[in-house]
């Protein structure tokens, strides 16, 4: 889950970007002044910060300053100064965007969206492949795979059959080419193997074997492998 320290002393307002943030499935974490969110920032290393510039004890730009000597963490500021220059130096000290008051909660909400979209949605989209609005998720970091949110094993090998497909989907693969791009050219075994070990993964991610909704035999040649990204 991702996790957003916002720091703003306004506590009515910090209620509220917390509640708008957590219905979009943000974990959140709040501090009212400097001191304490530059103590609880290593502790929490957030994904995102959302800072007020105007604190009663240090000012947002030195909270600001103080981090980026650490960390890259994308940063979003408000402010009720709406001058360009204003703009402009907090966007110099590292900021990622900037935000007047009075402004929108879901405003604020789309920001956050597109610039973890920018930073950290993009690391975590190169390393999870996800399929017809969730269905099926391969993760390439951790070598799980889940069906309906729910992980399902796979042998290494299922894996990695799966994987070479799913990177490439719609192309037609042989036997011979699934062997060598998923198993290596040393693989001691048949390339009817193969079919052994699409059948098992056609058990565990298809609704229904009749009609493979991922996996589809191209008769003549191979598999290659059909899904939505999303």
């Amino acid at each position: 889950m991702t996790k957003i320290f916002v720091i703003d002393d306004e506590v009515n307002l910090l209620e509220v970007i917390k509640d708008y943030l957590q219905k979009e499935g943000f974990e959140v974490f709040t501090s009212v002044n400097g001191e304490e969110a530059l103590r609880l920032f290593p502790l929490l290393q957030p994904d995102f910060i959302i800072l007020d510039l105007m604190l009663p004890d240090l000012s947002g730009e030195e909270i600001c300053r103080q981090i980026r000597k650490q960390s890259d963490v994308p940063i979003l500021m408000l402010t009720a100064k709406s001058s360009e220059e204003d703009r402009i130096q907090g966007l110099a000290l590292g900021a990622d965007d900037y935000l007047v008051k009075p402004f929108s909660p879901r405003e604020l909400v789309m920001r956050v969206k597109a610039i973890l979209r920018r930073t950290l949605g993009k690391t975590r989209i190169e390393n999870i492949l996800t399929f017809n609005n969730g269905d099926l998720e391969i993760n390439l970091e951790e070598y799980t795979v889940k069906k309906q949110g729910k992980e399902i094993h796979l042998t290494p090998n299922e894996f990695q059959i799966l994987l070479v497909m799913a990177q490439n989907p719609n192309k037609a693969f042989s036997r011979a080419q699934l062997i060598n791009s998923a198993l290596g050219y040393d693989f001691a075994g048949y390339e009817r193997t193969i079919d052994a070990h699409i059948k098992n993964i056609r058990q565990k991610i298809e609704d229904n074997l009749k009609e493979p909704r991922y996996i589809q035999t191209v008769y003549g040649i191979g598999y290659k492998f059909q899904g939505e990204l999303s």
